[in-house]
C-alpha cells in the first residue's frame, strides 16, 4: 500500500495501512508519535486520535495492545528527549549568544521552568502543540535533565495508555467502527479544548 506523511494525517488511513501490514503500520505510526513530540516544526501531527486509531485497530483485530503501547511509548518518549536535548545544547546557547532574546524573559521562563516544569511537561502531552512546545521551552529554560526525564517518562506512560486504551476499549462497538472519522474527530476537539480555555484566560 502506497503511504505518505499526509495520508497519515487522517486515523482512516492508518486503519487501512495497519489491516494490510501491521508491522509497518505500526513502524509509520511510531515515526509519526516520534516526529510530533521529537521536532517543534511539526505540533500539527495528529498524536491523540492517531493513537485512538491503534488501540482500536488493535482491538479489531484481535490484537494485544500492549505492544502497541509499548512501541508508541518509546518513540513518545525519545522523541520528548530529543526535542529536549536539541533545544538545550543547539538551540537555546545559538539564540542567547545572538542576543534574540531579552535576559528578563530568559530569567522569567527558567523560573516558571524551576517551579512548574514537571506540570508542564507531563500535563502538556494531553494538549496537542504544546506537548511539542513544552519539551523544547523545557531544554531551552535548562530544565535540570533529571527532573525532564522523570516528568519525560511520566507523561508519555499516561498519555500512551490513555488513549490507547480507549481506542482499545471502544474498538469492538460497532457505532465506533461506523463512524470512526467522526470519534477522532470528536477527540481532537476535546483534547484542543485546555488550549482554548488557556487561549480565552489569557485574553
Amino acid at each position: 500500500m502506497d503511504f505518505s506523511l499526509s495520508l497519515l494525517l487522517d486515523p482512516q488511513a492508518v486503519q487501512e495501512l495497519l489491516r494490510s501490514n501491521w508491522t509497518l503500520g505500526l513502524i509509520v505510526a511510531a515515526g509519526v508519535i516520534f516526529l510530533e513530540t521529537g521536532v517543534v516544526v511539526f505540533p500539527f501531527l495528529p498524536g491523540d486520535s492517531l493513537l485512538f486509531a491503534l488501540g482500536a485497530s488493535a482491538a479489531i483485530a484481535s490484537r494485544s495492545p500492549w505492544p502497541v503501547w509499548a512501541t508508541v511509548l518509546v518513540a513518545a518518549v525519545l522523541g520528548d528527549a530529543v526535542n529536549y536535548t536539541v533545544a538545550r545544547t543547539a538551540v537555546g546557547p545559538w539564540v542567547i549568544r545572538r542576543g534574540w532574546i531579552r535576559a528578563s524573559h530568559l530569567k522569567r521562563t527558567r523560573d516558571y521552568f524551576a517551579r512548574f516544569g514537571g506540570s508542564a511537561v507531563t500535563i502538556g502531552r494531553f494538549v496537542p502543540v504544546v506537548r511539542t512546545i513544552a519539551p523544547f521551552v523545557a531544554g531551552f529554560s535548562e530544565m535540570p535533565v533529571r527532573r525532564f526525564l522523570a516528568f519525560n517518562a511520566l507523561g508519555g506512560v499516561l498519555w500512551s495508555a490513555l488513549m490507547i486504551g480507549l481506542g482499545s476499549f471502544t474498538g469492538r462497538i460497532p457505532w465506533v467502527q461506523q463512524h470512526f472519522g467522526w470519534v477522532t474527530l470528536g477527540i481532537v476537539i476535546l483534547s484542543l479544548v485546555p488550549l482554548a480555555i488557556q487561549f480565552m484566560r489569557s485574553r
